[in-house]
């Protein structure tokens, strides 16, 4: 997102007249609500992913004859397509620009969808979700980017959490119809925002900051006119883009290596450090097999799902609202210690199953504990540390230092979502303490 730094910078010498432009730039106009709705719509398709596994997993494991070890592998390989998807994403959209990149991966979920309706056998459950999640892969970067590119900066921060809270939408809706429908069905509802988005390409504009630097200045100020509305006079905003990027044309972008410098430590080791903490306190296990874990601790499947999407819509809202007028480190703290307390109320509600007088109401403390956990991670831990890591590196090691931070998330999102059902056999109570 190298766009969005330091262009406060570039043109310190802003009359009044240039300032009064540039606030009449920062409209919302039906084109840009309508473009907007179009990306996030990818947004969706990726919560969907994440959301799928869960709900599905008791009908899924039955009907096709699944071991655990098959069926975290399916659960799992999502993380690995995404991986990948993700790492290539930066450069794809770079060449054929934001909008094509979406098209593009939405055609990976389609069929990933498609194959996971269709299978009969594990291996074709697996091919499909390792495309779902190569497609999800390339929307963790492109639509946030294409977002924050086509907005006006005053409004720029609210309609980038627009992703985000999309991403919740489309875990809690999946939670919520897979309590209901089969798991053939969900793959054929999962198909449905990758169509509206593909259909929507067609009529949005291209992002004009992608077209300058590329080049298509013409193009530019038609895909710029066309978002900020016929009658806004885009002249600030024009000249300061063209200002940037041909600004920015002259910085040289840093590599891997470059990062593993003394002055790049500290903001490498919170970086790295937060997404490590993020993943590995377990979210991807309750995201991805929550059905599994209320029916071992004696819940509802459906209740306990239900009870999700109530909490999660909301929490994550809050978050959103909060998060820049408590600052990034109080919401992290109180987010963490959120997520603590609810592992430690699962992990104590399968240590009293074994005493017969508290294993009936150990089923709600486990119901509480969820919720906390899911309540709390929406807060702050879902969020926060991709703000922060935007935030702490220089613009010429940004792109190494996302592409780098990316991978770790999502190997981390792998370790867990693959070993958890395993961990779960093994000792329900102490993956949860640990």
């Amino acid at each position: 997102m190298r766009g969005e730094i330091d262009e406060a910078n570039l043109a310190p010498e802003t009359s009044l007249i240039n300032k009064e432009n540039q606030d009449s730039s920062a409209t919302i106009t039906t084109t840009l609500l309508l473009t907007t709705f179009v990306a996030v719509s990818g947004s969706f398709v990726f919560g969907s992913a994440i959301g799928y596994s869960s709900p599905v997993q008791s009908d899924l494991t039955k009907e096709l004859n699944l071991s655990v070890a098959e069926y975290s592998l399916f659960g799992s390989i999502l993380t690995i397509g995404a991986m990948i998807g993700a790492a290539m994403s930066g450069r794809i959209a770079d060449m054929i620009g934001r909008r094509a990149t979406m098209g593009f991966s939405e055609m990976f979920c389609i069929l990933g969808w498609l194959a996971i309706y269709l299978s009969k056998v594990a291996i074709w459950l697996d091919v499909g979700r390792f495309l779902v999640g190569y497609g999800m892969g390339v929307f963790s970067f492109v639509v946030p980017v294409y977002i924050a590119e086509i907005t006006p900066k005053g409004l720029r921060g609210g309609f980038t959490t627009v992703h985000q809270l999309l991403i919740c939408l489309g875990v809690s809706v999946t939670y919520l119809l897979g309590s209901f429908i089969g798991w053939r069905i969900l793959a054929l509802i999962g198909m449905i925002p990758c169509v509206v988005q593909m259909m929507g390409l067609f009529v949005i504009p291209e992002s004009p900051r992608w077209l300058a630097k590329v080049g298509k200045w013409e193009e530019f100020e038609i895909a710029l006119q066309r978002l900020r509305g016929e009658s806004a006079d885009i002249s600030y905003e024009s000249n300061e883009i063209k200002d940037y990027t041909r600004r920015l044309t002259d910085l040289s972008e840093g590599s891997i290596v470059d990062l593993f410098q003394p002055q790049y430590a500290k903001s490498l080791v919170v970086g790295v450090g937060l997404m490590v903490l993020q993943q590995f306190g377990g979210v991807n296990g309750i995201a991805f097999y929550a059905s599994s874990i209320f029916e071992s601790a004696g819940v509802s499947s459906k209740i306990g799902m239900i009870a999700m999407v109530v909490v999660q819509i909301p929490m994550t809202t809050l978050g959103v609202l909060l998060m820049d007028k408590s600052g990034r480190r109080p919401l992290l703290l109180i987010s963490a210690t959120g997520t603590c307390i609810g592992c430690f109320l699962v992990g104590l509600s399968f240590s009293l199953q074994f005493v017969k007088q508290l294993s009936g109401d150990a089923s709600y403390l486990a119901l509480t504990g969820v919720l906390v956990y899911t309540g709390s991670f929406s807060l702050g831990m879902g969020g926060i540390p991709w703000v922060i890591m935007s935030e702490i590196f220089p613009i010429d090691i940004k792109g190494s230092a996302g592409s780098l931070v990316t991978v770790v998330s999502w190997v981390g999102s792998w370790i867990i979502s693959f070993t958890f059902n395993f961990l779960m056999n093994w000792n329900p109570a102490g993956i949860k303490f640990v």
